[in-house]
């Protein structure tokens, strides 16, 4: 399988630049707190007095994957190897955050890789994972990022990306549904062209409790 995207494009894509932010963090605050009135809260008794400044600062800290890029998080952990056998992390705890509601997504991500000559530190799997989370998100597109980012980094023979979250904007509102799951998929190379390789994979992450 081919890819589109090139590993200088993906780096090109990551890579933030030192630009000022649009907006500053008193402005961010002033907004927490017109929030708080339309909620009818009173933004000055003693409880909400610095909410909108934890809420600013936790807003960034749970987005700062905008901030962030492959070359910072890879810092040279990609080695050369003859390995050509599956490559599997699984159960990679995942918090991120849904760009229609700004509620969280709680999950887990299992990605695999069969190398093609080239390997990655096993916690830089992991690192990318919580890069592309830390940002407002579908799941959809957070599975695929990951698996394009790992295809294009290390043109490896193929990568599985399998995501299984639970959205708390259908659990807490809408309808209102807790213990549902959503699971996504991103399969290239290998794992796409070949059943046997891609059942493989499937396979040792249903040993996962959490999929029974």
């Amino acid at each position: 399988m081919t890819l589109s995207i090139s590993p200088e494009d993906l780096r090109k894509k990551a890579i933030v630049t030192e630009s000022q932010a649009p907006v500053s963090d008193e402005e961010m605050q002033r907004a927490v707190r017109t929030l708080l009135l339309g909620l009818g809260e009173d933004p000055d008794r003693e409880g909400l007095r610095d909410t909108p400044k934890r809420v600013v600062k936790a807003l960034k800290f749970l987005t700062s994957g905008y901030n962030q890029s492959l070359d910072e998080l890879l810092n040279g952990a990609v080695f050369h190897e003859n390995a050509n056998e599956m490559v599997l992390v699984r159960d990679i705890d995942l918090f991120s955050s849904c760009e229609h509601h700004i509620l969280p997504i709680l999950g887990r991500a299992h990605v695999a890789y069969i190398p093609n000559g080239k390997v990655i530190g096993l916690s830089k799997i992991a690192r990318i994972c919580e890069m592309y989370a830390r940002r407002l998100q579908v799941q959809e597109r957070l599975t695929q990022q990951i698996g394009d980012a790992l295809q294009g980094l290390l043109q490896p023979q193929g990568v599985a990306v399998v995501i299984e979250a639970s959205h708390m904007c259908m659990v807490m509102r809408g309808v209102q549904k807790p213990g549902s799951w959503t699971v996504t998929s991103s399969m290239q190379g290998v794992f796409k062209e070949n059943a046997r390789t891609r059942q493989e994979f499937m396979n040792l992450i249903r040993h996962n409790p959490s999929l029974h």
